[in-house]
């Protein structure tokens, strides 16, 4: 997509004062006719005019029923409802518009796919008449007050399969979504009523949760790279105060593994264990940068073990996260591109960064890298998902995304 302002930031800043320009162009008319200053005139007309481009495409906030976008996808996820799919295209880096395929759709049964979309010409190349979709534009040239908030929403009849982390039973939707709001892992959740067949499973409450925590997916040593954080990421707030897990070098627990992610120190690590529900302590291997969540609340046995580090995680305070604050040297966070640009310093690339909403991390390389064609770019910057999980239509079955406590809808991207 063109941009003529540095990242969406820009263009929203500059829209925001456009309207005191605007007020001011007559005046600048003015100036230019009675003081003769014409190359001051045409230099702030120039870029009144180039700012302009930013807003050439206007805010599309309505919904196209029955219409679909055919073709120019870029991925397909899943989502509970439009309004949803609108809300991943929005956060989506390169989305620009989408279809969805609503509970109605009878053809396949592909029902709460949600195609995101984009072309060069920055619009559908086609629109066709088709029953059962819904279709519609991101919302990121809007103003902020006008994209997508975090919302409570309930779908009746609607299962949300996969990322469960506990289950108990509760009286009503209503005091599940009260334990879900109360739980600081808990994103969403779904409930099953009283009337759901079998009945061994009648009021049953599963709560599900979905990642907050950065995750990279490859980490590797290279020479010339430097690598680091957004410092600006919204990681799910716990509890005051701020405090630190234990950590213990040249330590380590063998067995009881629920999951293995790269991560970039021990300290992220431990982070990502803290935001995991089922993590009771980890492992991490800093010679290939592996994090071994471990999940075993009854015994924790360990063993001398030069280079992998044991922590545990915090618990009812707020995570530490000065980690997202320190740079890596002579290493390359991999995958998720965002895009790549020409940048002096690794400074410089760590500021455009924190000062992109859609950037989580970042690669810088320099002179000494050995592919001369990345030196000097911004390399890797993602949005995290939370993958495999599915919705279906289920008789009987209460499925929310719950956001009663929490700011922003989980996030579910490419």
């Amino acid at each position: 997509m063109y941009k003529c302002c540095n990242g969406p930031l820009a263009c929203v800043q500059l829209q925001r004062h456009l309207l005191l320009l605007q007020l001011f162009f007559s005046d600048l008319i003015f100036l230019c006719g009675e003081n003769k200053k014409m190359g001051t005139c045409l230099i702030l007309l120039g870029l009144l005019s180039i700012c302009s481009l930013c807003f050439s495409q206007e805010c599309a906030q309505e919904f196209i029923e029955n219409v679909d976008f055919p073709g120019t996808d870029i991925t397909f996820l899943y989502s509970p409802d439009a309004r949803h799919c609108q809300q991943l295209c929005t956060e989506h880096p390169s989305c620009l518009f989408f279809t969805f395929v609503r509970h109605d759709w009878t053809r396949d049964n592909r029902n709460f796919y949600c195609y995101l979309k984009s072309t060069p010409s920055l619009k559908p190349n086609v629109r066709t008449p088709l029953q059962g979709v819904t279709s519609g534009f991101s919302l990121k040239n809007c103003h902020p007050e006008l994209q997508p908030r975090g919302r409570s929403q309930l779908y009746q009849n609607v299962d949300f399969l996969g990322a469960d982390y506990k289950s108990l039973f509760t009286s009503s939707d209503e005091e599940c979504q009260r334990v879900c709001t109360q739980d600081p892992h808990c994103r969403f959740f779904t409930f099953v009523n009283d009337v759901f067949t079998p009945e061994t499973i009648r009021y049953k409450c599963h709560l599900k949760h979905s990642w907050s925590v950065p995750r990279t997916p490859v980490i590797k040593r290279e020479v010339g790279a430097v690598s680091g954080f957004s410092h600006k990421l919204q990681i799910t707030q716990y509890f005051e105060p701020v405090c630190q897990g234990k950590l213990l070098l040249n330590t380590d627990i063998p067995g009881h593994d629920i999951d293995k992610l790269p991560a970039a120190s021990a300290e992220h690590c431990q982070a990502l264990c803290t935001d995991n529900p089922r993590c009771t302590y980890f492992s991490y291997t800093s010679d290939n940068f592996q994090c071994y969540l471990k999940g075993n609340p009854s015994l924790m046995g360990t063993r001398a073990k030069v280079g992998v580090t044991y922590g545990i995680p915090v618990h009812f305070c707020q995570m530490d996260n000065s980690w997202l604050q320190v740079s890596h040297e002579g290493v390359s966070f991999q995958g998720s591109d965002l895009r790549f640009e020409s940048m002096d310093d690794p400074d410089t690339c760590q500021r455009t960064c924190t000062t992109d909403p859609l950037c989580q991390f970042y690669t810088y390389f320099n002179e000494s890298y050995s592919n001369s064609a990345f030196r000097y770019s911004v390399h890797s910057c993602q949005q995290n998902h939370e993958p495999g999980i599915q919705f279906t239509l289920r008789n009987h079955v209460t499925f929310t995304l719950n956001f009663t406590r929490k700011d922003q809808a989980p996030t579910i991207c490419d």
